[in-house]
This record gives C-alpha cells, structure tokens and sequence, in this order.
C-alpha cells in the first residue's frame, strides 16, 4: 500500500477517535465562567504522533476568550442567560472576517444603536391626534416631547412593575434644556456611537472595526429614515435620501472632531460638543444665555463613559449600557461623578 495512503488512513482515524470525545453542553450548564470544548483538530503534525484511546483530550480556548468570570448583578434566571449569551457571543465573535462575525456584528451593533437612539428619545402627540398641529421652532423644526436630562431633568422607571416618573432637581441631575427635535436626537445618538466607535477601535482586527462600524451606522440610517417618514411626514423617499447624505456627512464630521477634542483636551472637546449640540449658539433654546456648565457636564461625561467602556468586553457591551432590571444605572446613565467633576460636589 502506498504510503501517503497509510498517511490518510491514519488521518481519518485519528479524526474519528477525537470526533468521539466531543462533549455538547446542555443550555443549562452553559453558565459556567467558560464555554469548554473538548475539541482537537487534526492535523499533519498530530498524524505522527501515538494514539490511544484513552489521552485525556485538552480542553481547549479560544485566545480572545477571558478566564475570568464576568460578574453581573442581577440575580436568577436572567443573570444565567445574560451570561451564557456574553460567553457564547464572545466565543463566536473571536474569528474575525468570517460570516458567522457578521451575523453577530449586526444582532450586537443593532443592540448597541437601540442604546443609542434612547438617550434622546422624543415623540411627536399631535400625530394621534385627528388635525393636530405640530409645534415649530424658530428654525422651523418639528417640535416634540422628550424626556431625560438631555432635555429635561426627568426621566421615567419601572419599580415593583409600576411605571414611576420622576422630576429631578440639578442636586440630582442637570437639565440640558435641548429641544426635542430630530436634530438633537441625531446629534446625541451620533455622540453615544462615536463613544462605542472609539471602544470597537480595540478588536482584534481593523476588518472587524469596519464590519461593526458599517452595522452601527446601518443601523441609525434605517432608524433615521423610518423617523422622517412616520414623525415628520417626508414620504418621498428622494428627500429622504439627501437628508440621509447630509446626516452622514454629519457623522463624519462628528467622528473627527471628537476624536480631536478627546486628543487635544477638554477645551477643544468641548467646542465639538458646543457646535454639534448647541449649534453653536450663545443663547440657550430657550433665549437665555449660554451655560458653559451644561457643555462641561457633556464633557466630563463623555470622558467617564469611554473609561467605563474601556472595562467591558465587547460582548458585554449590550447588557452594560442601559439601565437594567434591578434598577442599578447602566454605563449610559448620568452618574455624580459627571457632576462632582464639574462643580467638586
């Protein structure tokens, strides 16, 4: 027999000999700190190599996979499932360029934008309204209702399974007083992705960054459009496409000009927060003079946000933003350390 074809037999029944050690977890034991496959893979090195049916075979891991166990508040079912997807997303997500990347770059990416999208969230009611009038500003902007500190010091919660509304006081948490308009609701979800965008910078591979880049922004497009249409009546979709142009033109520039700020300090940082938010006005929306304050809280909140991005795993990036079940404030929520940073209080 020749001897490349002793070389296949042995192949194959090295194969077999380890398809026979594959052990599948069940759903329930996928909670552990990490996902362990008993798998090899066969090689031509391995071939040479004695085999016995009863090596131990390694368990083996990924490289990006982190040994330490991720800890999450929540307790129960929920803290079960939220890490066995974290592990199991993180597994996936460690083979960059590959379809199942993309697959699991545009389930998190449209994930991440929801977080995005909420911060200023703002809705028009004179739509469900028979002949109702949608408010103007002096820009001739749709004027809606938000809530929030970027509008106002509100912001509304589930306690106990009741909804809860509250109205803080600036001991608590400032009050922005940005106008809900669409304008600002773009500009806040362009400020939010820019944040993820520079944590996403640390994967692995830049074919990665790019792949989740295009899903994030996909993602607010979608979003914008669908927005033009049911809020504001702009059902030709030739209006809606320039309109879409001049948004990413935006979120280019917005791209550059945080990066520079983030780079070059808290001044020119804040100057980019100024021009995007304020439109570089000085007044604030409601006539009265600039409060250079409200620009430094953006600022100092911006900076502790990109640390606090800086110690979650890229898995973990949608279970961390939002605030979560148990009522403990998520990376995405006003924190009094924005706050005391600004006023030492």
């Amino acid at each position: 027999m020749p001897f490349s074809a002793i070389r296949s037999i042995q192949a194959q029944d090295l194969c077999l000999v380890q398809h026979s050690k594959f052990k599948v977890l069940s759903p329930n034991r996928l909670s552990r700190p990490c996902l362990a496959s008993y798998r090899s893979i066969c090689s031509a090195n391995s071939v040479s190599q004695q085999v016995t049916h009863n090596l131990p075979v390694p368990k083996k891991r990924y490289a990006s996979q982190r040994l330490e166990q991720t800890t999450y508040p929540v307790s129960g079912f929920h803290s079960q499932s939220a890490l066995a997807s974290s592990q199991l997303a993180r597994a996936i997500a460690s083979r960059p360029g590959t379809p199942a990347e993309t697959y699991v770059a545009y389930g998190l990416t449209q994930k991440l934008f929801e977080a995005c999208s909420t911060q200023a969230e703002y809705t028009i009611p004179q739509l469900n309204k028979k002949g109702g009038q949608v408010p103007k500003t002096d820009a001739g902007e749709d004027l809606g209702v938000g809530e929030g500190w970027w509008y106002k010091g509100q912001f509304t919660f589930t306690f106990g399974g009741i909804n809860l509304h509250l109205i803080l006081t600036d001991e608590f948490s400032p009050e922005l007083g940005l106008l809900p308009t669409f304008s600002t609701w773009s500009q806040v979800t362009f400020l939010h992705m820019y944040l993820l965008t520079a944590r996403l910078r640390a994967l692995p591979s830049h074919e990665s960054l790019q792949t989740y880049s295009q899903h994030l922004i996909d993602h607010f497009s979608h979003n914008a459009e669908h927005r033009m249409d049911v809020l504001h009546g702009l059902t030709s979709r030739a209006i809606r496409n320039k309109f879409l142009k001049d948004l990413f033109i935006q979120w280019r520039g917005a791209l550059a000009a945080y990066d520079e700020g983030i780079i070059k300090g808290d001044a020119v940082l804040g100057a980019a927060i100024w021009r995007n938010l304020w439109k570089a006005g000085h007044t604030a929306p409601n006539g009265d003079e600039m409060d250079w304050t409200k620009v430094a809280l953006v600022v100092a909140y911006m900076r502790r946000v990109l640390h606090d991005l800086s110690l979650v795993s890229e898995a973990d990036l949608a279970l961390q933003l939002g605030p979560e079940k148990g009522g403990r404030p998520g990376i995405f929520s006003f924190s009094q350390a924005d706050k005391k940073l600004v006023y030492g209080k």
